[in-house]
């Protein structure tokens, strides 16, 4: 692509005052400005369209950022999230410039990252030093008419300086971007110590817990929250690169139980677990919260459809003689989801699962000895969790973290049981231990045999169908709930470890990805989320979408198979044969 003087632009904003907006067409390309080289990528239809896509490259010695704030991947993932939230807030501001005349005329705006520091594509810290930025803003026009002048000034003048004050070293606090980048690498670090200590989660002593609501993501502040305060019994220390001695909650591997009368802090404990397969900004609270990176959020889904799942292991035989061996539906019920959930979590290569009782379906956790009695085994199909829960562990080597209000039988399979009292956790396992003695609940284990290792699913091809009407690819992300997939509405709002939106585009587009990659082979699943994570972790978030997307977030292998999962038209095989 040609690259043109800001002289040049200059000119041609001008000549184009008056035009009609299709005109504007001729802006696209590179541009070379003082101090930074300006792309624009695609130019909006009109006024009222979605802003232009526009990049700019800061060169090194422009940039001047020190080599320490970007020298590992976690560093520059932390300095780059904070640049991002910087520029957005420059732009947001009274002096980033005003909107002028018709629709989205002169907007400024940039996908910047909330509390979780992941990898995303709107800033970007290349090895070299140089500074990526990908933005959209709105080409200037009254009605459908060019603003020429306007233009030029906001291509020109704005955006260099919101540059300047947002991306340039010089213009910032350096103590403030160290601790980003530091922050970022200290919680990269101590994510993976986890299993050297045998440990599946880590809570610091003195993390801030609670949020201010289940839609504001920041910490709840005041005079009435607690720090966090780990129980001596485990108690675990750390040696971090840069803040040096930490201290904290260890959560051991095995089965852990979160105990506690209601709103004393279980479910907020377990939720912060959640997140902890992602960094945290600092003033979070959450920065040194960290969970084993394969762990994944179980919970019913009334409704949501199954393809070939062996959900055998925890539902026998339905009425009608109906296997579950290779299970199908486009409306599963809560026993049956929940189920369903665990197996493709296993498929995935999930570590750890999270379940929370309040989320989760009642028959499919326990059946007391009363219902034993009541209702005999060989009329109920549903093999409890509570009777699996251990083996999923001994067997398999995948840990459970559950929050229980309500079920002590879980009291005699737990090897860990952590009681939160006005949000400060106690360890109580020995205390446990004790009251499962003395109170004896003559359940019965209802087990017909061992929980085998999920069978391979090979995705059929022609089932991931993108294309609507005489679109052949018609894709698009709604939020952080939901994809459009083709003629497919991919429901997320069960899928909890989705923290953004950027992350759902990307997500809509990896599907994509998969799709491509399951032309003339047949890989099971877990092959081709293999492949898919392996391109994205050497190429980057490039390979996604347009190439040059500024709104694209990083995801796990986990919510790329539950995306997957929940595609109503999904078909598997799951035999040797053939899945185009």
């Amino acid at each position: 692509m040609e690259e043109r003087s800001g002289r040049e632009l200059e000119s041609l904003l001008h000549g184009m005052d008056g035009k009609s907006y299709g005109a504007y067409k001729a802006v696209r390309g590179e541009w070379n400005l003082p101090d930074l080289h300006l792309l624009v990528d695609h130019v909006q239809g009109d006024p009222f369209a979605a802003p232009s896509r526009v990049r700019v490259i800061l060169d090194t010695e422009v940039a001047r950022f020190p080599e320490e704030l970007f020298q590992t991947d976690a560093r520059a993932t932390g300095t780059a999230c904070h640049l991002a939230r910087r520029f957005a807030d420059v732009a947001e501001s009274p002096a980033g410039g005003r909107r002028k005349g018709s629709g989205r005329s002169g907007e400024i705006s940039i996908e910047a990252p909330g509390q979780e520091v992941i990898p995303n594509t709107a800033v970007q810290l290349h090895p070299d030093g140089r500074v990526e930025a990908r933005f959209r803003v709105g080409l200037p026009a009254r009605g459908r008419r060019i603003l020429g002048s306007a233009c030029a000034r906001l291509l020109l003048e704005t955006v260099p300086e919101l540059v300047r004050r947002s991306l340039c070293y010089d213009a910032l606090d350096p103590d403030e971007l160290r601790l980003h980048a530091e922050t970022a690498e200290d919680a990269h670090w101590l994510r993976d110590k986890l299993r050297e200590q045998r440990l599946v989660a880590f809570v610091a002593n003195g993390s801030i817990l609670p949020r201010r609501s289940g839609t504001d993501e920041r910490p709840l502040a005041g005079d009435a929250v607690v720090p966090f305060r780990s129980p001596a019994g485990l108690r675990f220390e750390f040696e971090l690169p840069n803040a040096g001695a930490v201290a904290g909650m260890g959560i051991p591997e095995g089965v852990t139980l979160i105990v506690g009368g209601g709103y004393h802090g279980k479910s907020t404990l377990l939720r912060s677990l959640e997140r902890g397969v992602y960094g945290h900004r600092p003033g979070d609270g959450r920065e040194r919260v960290v969970s084993d990176p394969d762990a994944v959020k179980i919970r019913a889904e009334d409704g949501r459809s199954v393809s070939s799942v062996d959900i055998s292991g925890f539902i026998g035989e339905l009425p009608g003689r109906l296997s579950t061996v290779d299970f199908s539906t486009p409306d599963a019920s809560g026993s049956t989801s929940q189920a369903a959930a665990i197996v493709e979590a296993m498929e995935a290569g999930a570590r750890l699962l999270l379940v929370d009782e309040d989320t989760a379906a009642t028959n499919f956790m326990i059946r007391d000895r009363r219902m034993q009695a009541l209702v005999p085994g060989d009329r109920e199909p549903i093999i409890p969790f509570v009777d699996r829960v251990r083996e999923l562990y001994e067997a398999h080597g995948i840990s459970s973290i559950l929050v229980i209000g309500g079920s002590g039988d879980y009291l005699d399979v737990a090897d860990t049981v952590i009681a939160m009292t006005d949000f400060s956790p106690s360890l109580v396992t020995e205390s446990a231990r004790e009251v499962a003695r003395q109170h004896p609940t003559d359940r019965r284990r209802e087990v017909p045999g061992p929980l085998s290792k999920p069978a391979p699913r090979r995705p059929v091809a022609a089932s991931l169908d993108p294309s609507r009407g005489r679109r052949k690819v018609d894709v698009r992300s709604r939020g952080t709930k939901e994809i459009r997939f083709g003629t497919e509405e991919i429901d997320l709002a069960a899928v909890e470890q989705v923290v953004s939106a950027a992350q759902v585009r990307a997500l809509s587009e990896a599907i994509l990805l998969a799709r491509r990659k399951l032309g003339g082979t047949s890989p099971t699943l877990s092959e081709l989320l293999d492949r898919v994570m392996a391109e994205l972790h050497s190429d980057g978030l490039d390979v996604l979408g347009h190439g040059h997307d500024g709104d694209l977030a990083l995801f796990r292998r986990h919510e790329l198979a539950q995306a997957i999962n929940r595609i109503r038209s999904l078909r598997c095989h799951t035999s040797g044969e053939s899945a185009r």
